[in-house]
């Protein structure tokens, strides 16, 4: 019985966790059964490390959404995988330099006037690719006719923006599920679905993996990607924390949950999956079911696992209209940038400081231009090159003096 109630709490986590877990593959290209079945061996790895300790979700990352979609482009989707598999190395960077330093180096090296910015080009890089997929667009040409798009964008973001703000504390947890439930149904009502491909795919279907190659320039512009979720993930564990009650920075330890986030995220790279993070959602959950047994996320995870084979689901969610995740991507892409901005407000950034200022502009700037800078074979551009462009300017600049401290 108790088993049972275990694995029940289990279902509802993954419910929680779904829409946005399937939302990032179906943005990037990537097959959706192999982030089901990337979160949930993600999230197996992850309390294997912590000692099944921590009660969380590791599910498809947000952050890697425009990396993924130019990575591809640009190298194709087997040389992707390598780069996103040699992402999760930068997790295990961190966890040395907590296990080494403690968690004040990572402040030192990440303060928030570098993560804000960075965090805000994650969401405004992709802003066009949002507005195209709402008008029914897609490589250049109009797939679906532009006032059915419009319309049928318009009403998903409607209700997502409604249940966001005014629904219950349950529906507040799952507003993307249900928004894109919801212009589903009126796609349906209007012929714009084809459900002919999910009539005919078998009930069971083993997902088709692809096999990595290695690409070292695509693994050098994946790496500094990861520096916004590894700072994500810890403050995902600090809120946890603060949920149940337990200190995990020391039991079981930054250091752990980092290299189990990046195990899990290595994985998934390999097999094909966005990488995975700490679900803020899941976090919610726990908070309002006041369930935090660490049992449930491996519920979750065992559920996510099997629903990866299930052949008519993989097929349905392929089924779902551009403008209806058009209508998502608008909110949450723009929700994204908003979150980079609350950093940078929650830290009291002075935007008026030289160099506060020089580090956001230059950020922004180059993010959200497309800027790509060259050398000879390789090449860095969008998150990694701002990354790397905010810390080198927080290293070389000067920080002003306060002119209301002593003089000495």
């Amino acid at each position: 019985m108790q088993q049972l109630k275990l694995a029940i709490s289990g279902a509802q986590i993954l419910f929680v966790a779904f829409g946005a877990m399937v939302l990032v593959p179906l943005l990037t290209g990537l097959n959706p059964a192999l982030a089901l079945l990337g979160a949930g061996i993600g999230t197996l790895l992850f309390q294997l490390l912590t000692k099944r300790k921590v009660p969380i979700f590791l599910g498809s990352s947000f952050a890697f959404i425009a990396p993924i979609i130019y990575s591809i482009s640009e190298w194709g989707l087997p040389s992707t995988m390598f780069g996103l598999f040699a992402a999760g190395f930068m997790y295990f960077i961190f966890a040395a330099l907590i296990r080494w330093r403690g968690l004040e180096a990572v402040h030192k090296l990440l303060p928030p006037v570098v993560i804000g910015p960075v965090i805000m080009v994650i969401g405004l890089s992709v802003a066009a690719a949002a507005s195209q997929m709402a008008m029914g667009q897609s490589g250049g040409r109009q797939v679906i006719e532009y006032s059915n798009s419009l319309i049928l964008a318009g009403f998903t973001f409607a209700v997502t923006v409604v249940v966001s703000v005014f629904g219950s504390k349950m529906m507040k947890l799952i507003p993307i599920l249900i928004g894109v439930a919801s212009g589903y149904i009126l796609a349906l009502a209007m012929g714009l679905v084809d459900t002919s491909p999910i009539a005919s795919a078998p009930w069971f279907a083993i997902p088709h993996f692809e096999t990595p190659e290695v690409n070292w320039q695509a693994a050098l512009f994946m790496l500094p990607v990861a520096i916004a979720p590894a700072i994500e993930h810890i403050g995902g564990i600090m809120a946890i924390g603060n949920v149940t009650g337990k200190d995990y920075a020391k039991d079981p330890g930054l250091d752990k949950t980092l290299a189990g986030d990046g195990l899990g995220v290595c994985v998934a790279g390999l097999i094909g999956g966005p990488p995975v993070t700490t679900y803020g959602e899941v976090t919610g959950a726990v908070m309002i079911t006041k369930n935090s047994n660490p049992k449930i996320m491996t519920w979750a995870a065992i559920f996510a696992i099997c629903m990866a084979f299930f052949g008519k689901f993989n097929a349905f969610l392929a089924s779902i209209p551009l403008p209806v995740m058009g209508g998502i991507m608008i909110l949450l892409f723009g929700t994204i940038a908003s979150l980079g901005l609350k950093t940078l407000i929650d830290a009291k950034v002075d935007l008026m400081q030289p160099k506060n200022l020089v580090i956001v502009s230059s950020v922004l700037t180059t993010g959200v231009g497309g800027m790509i800078i060259k050398f000879g074979t390789l090449s860095f551009a969008g998150v990694g090159l701002c990354s790397i462009l905010a810390i080198l300017l927080n290293w070389i600049l000067p920080t002003a003096k306060d002119p209301a401290a002593p003089v000495e």
